[in-house]
């Protein structure tokens, strides 16, 4: 395990490519207990505490990322937040963003709509996808026809933006954790956009795995169509992994 410094935090991957830092491991202990004091009976799933099976059993489960966009955190760079879910059954009713590098706070209650800094926010209705923006470096050959926007690390924020019509799609291709997504999944359905997995199929939270094959949040008008250009290369991805 190498260790990194950058300021006083300090920094090392647990797996390769995946940063932590003391600041993840801290503020993970705090929100726990500042969480469980709020309600005791529900379970728990976050990237940085061990998992424990005993969650399934319970009605409720806090799914947190304390600091999401680590790189982006170590870096000085305003791209990370700290997200916070209900979940009851294995639905998302109360979504959490707080991005205080940016100056935002996102939330979302199911039922009652979305909103950032208190005002309601709603996705786009782009209805082609060519054209529709995405928040990445660089988009692959294939998909020229649509427009690169700037990325924060985040991924709770970027799929944030297609709830706020600052991108229109937001597609992963990979096994992933419900902690990057559980919050901002329902601020993104809240605010009128889709979210499915990878292939289009539902989301269902508080899984045996923790974690769903990608994730793809789009604009409700692009969504079908989004699905159809990446399932071939999503199914492919799934074969591999």
């Amino acid at each position: 395990m190498a260790l990194s410094r950058v300021g006083q935090v300090r920094s090392w991957e647990k797996s390769p490519g995946q940063l932590v830092c003391d600041a993840d491991i801290d503020a993970d202990r705090l929100i726990r207990e500042r969480l469980t004091a709020i309600d005791p009976e529900a379970g728990w799933l976050s990237e940085e505490t061990v998992d424990n099976a005993a969650r399934l059993e319970r009605a409720r489960l806090w799914v947190v990322d304390p600091i999401d966009g680590t790189r982006d955190y170590l870096r000085g760079r305003p791209g990370w937040a700290v997200s916070i879910a209900l979940v009851e059954g294995d639905r998302v009713v109360l979504g959490v963003l707080d991005a205080p590098a940016r100056g935002e706070q996102w939330r979302a209650v199911r039922g009652l709509g979305a909103t950032r800094n208190g005002v309601a926010v709603r996705a786009g209705r782009r209805t082609d996808l060519a054209g529709a923006r995405v928040a990445t470096d660089a988009l692959p050959k294939a998909d020229r026809d649509l427009v690169a926007v700037p990325r924060p690390n985040s991924i709770a924020l970027r799929m944030a933006m297609v709830a706020a019509d600052e991108a229109d799609l937001l597609a992963t291709l990979r096994w992933g954790h419900e902690w990057d997504i559980a919050a901002a999944a329902l601020i993104v359905e809240e605010a009128g956009a889709v979210v499915t997995d990878a292939l289009g199929g539902v989301l269902r939270f508080n899984s045996k795995r923790g974690g769903a094959f990608g994730v793809l949040a789009a604009a409700a008008g692009i969504h079908a169509a989004a699905v159809e250009r990446l399932g071939p290369r999503a199914r492919e991805a799934k074969g591999r992994g």
